[in-house]
């Protein structure tokens, strides 16, 4: 187990004020703190970020980062199991943890004046977690369950894993976050301690604050109780495998008999947001949206929906937040007698006609007012405020980043759009999957 040294200096490099009021400082062991003013309610959201997430696991480990996201509400050295969130409750607060491909984070919800006990129990379970085999055992038992819930009885969801392992040939993306089951089942106490004490560091962690606070109190609670950890000298330079060049398309076709409703879908590897390089992912969210945002607007929707009646849904989707290559999806689920190959022609059709007629400009403007509307509501949310840049900070971007993506999203043109869609929609970087309950489904 790792131990607590003697206080740590900190450098402070505060940002310009913005809507959000954000100023950030780093401490000299290498923790980031980002601040995010909010007066309007005495209550706070006390965040902290690992740069770790299940892309990050030793092969083999799948679902050790989400395991030992369980395992931090266990015992440490001065809390019982279970301590963590009783005391919180009692305060009057909430929290919680959440894994995902990049990060791995811990939060908690709480009056203002409760801000220090917060940053007390974080930092503690940040390096002196104590964890026993019987620990391992319970909680493995109940990722697994978790497994069996969300997985296991659900055909769409071991879908998409076969889908997703399918579209990565060789990045950790197409790994399951929660883990492949046969490996779950083999997590050991070393598992979660070797990771555990490598990668849970403040060099490796972000400290975001959003509320009711003001930078030089979370400053000074900061250098209490975050800077006398030590920081980590082992830390790995964090590189991933990186995707070879995919040169055919790859269908699959998935059966399970409780699937209710066949459908068709297809993933293409698209760009994610890449710092001082937004534009790209931000002409992909129009993309997202012409095509398939809105049954009644999208391209998708009116063509399919109303006009030929061919599907009783359609959709587009992309993500831009991926420290790595993310994705680009479009779904059919076919109307009664129309066949899988029948509603992916149609699918196709609709790319096809997209990508030769123009945009129109209202549609554009439409959007554009959505995404604006949408940046402005995303103020009033400081608990969105804080994921937003914890989430960016953790899959390489900045401050500045995240503070432009709103006019980069209105200075999206027809000629983005139409750039990147002939960049993503390339079928050898793409998986086509269909989902049926039986073989004549696929027919």
């Amino acid at each position: 187990m790792k131990r607590l040294f003697a206080a740590l200096a900190f450098v402070t490099a505060p940002l310009a004020a913005t809507a959000e009021e954000v100023t950030t400082f780093t401490l000299d062991n290498g923790m980031d703190v980002v601040v995010i003013e909010d007066h309007r309610a005495p209550v706070v959201v006390h965040m902290v970020w690992y740069k770790i997430g299940s892309a990050d696991e030793p092969v083999g480990a799948s679902g050790v980062a989400h395991f030992l996201e369980h395992l931090l509400f266990k015992a440490t050295d001065v809390l019982e199991s279970g301590e963590f969130s009783a005391t919180v409750a009692a305060n009057g607060g909430s929290d919680n943890a959440f894994t995902s491909y990049d990060y791995t984070a811990y939060f908690q919800r709480i009056a203002a004046d409760r801000l220090e006990l917060m940053m007390q129990m974080e930092s503690n379970r940040m390096n002196n977690l104590a964890i026993t085999a019987d620990d391992i055992e319970t909680e493995r038992n109940v990722v697994l369950e978790e497994r069996n819930q969300r997985t296991e009885n659900n055909p769409n969801a071991l879908a998409r894993e076969q889908f997703r392992a399918a579209l990565y040939q060789n990045h950790r993306y197409g790994v399951p976050i929660i883990g492949w089951k046969h490996e779950m089942e083999q997590l050991e106490l070393q598992d979660a301690l070797d990771f555990y004490d490598l990668y849970y560091s403040p060099n490796n962690a972000i400290l975001i604050v959003a509320g009711d606070v003001e930078p030089d109190d979370v400053k000074a609670l900061a250098e209490t109780y975050y800077g006398v950890i030590p920081a980590e000298d082992a830390l790995p330079e964090r590189i991933r495998p990186e995707e070879p060049p995919q040169r055919a398309e790859r269908r699959i076709t998935f059966e399970d008999p409780r699937v209710s409703q066949p459908y068709v879908t297809r993933s293409y590897l698209a760009p994610e947001r890449d710092s001082g390089a937004q534009k790209e992912a931000a002409a992909l969210v129009y993309l997202a949206e012409l095509l398939g945002g809105s049954s009644f607007t999208s391209d998708l929707g009116r063509a399919l929906q109303f006009e030929s009646q061919t599907a009783i849904y359609t959709n587009a989707g992309y993500s831009g937040s991926s420290l790595d290559d993310t994705s680009f999806s479009v779904t059919v689920v076919p109307a009664q007698g129309v066949s899988l190959s029948e509603a992916e022609a149609a699918m196709d059709a609709v790319i096809a006609d997209f990508m030769e007629a123009p945009i129109d400009p209202e549609r554009m403007d439409s959007i554009r007012m959505q995404l604006r509307a949408s940046e402005v509501y995303a103020l009033d949310n400081v608990n969105g405020l804080a994921r937003r840049y914890g989430a960016a900070l953790t899959q390489g971007l900045t401050i500045e980043d995240v503070q432009e993506w709103p006019d980069i999203l209105q200075s999206v043109t027809e000629a983005d759009i139409k750039a990147v869609a002939a960049k993503v929609f390339n079928r050898d970087q793409s998986v086509t999957g269909w989902v049926v309950s039986n073989e004549k489904e696929a027919m």
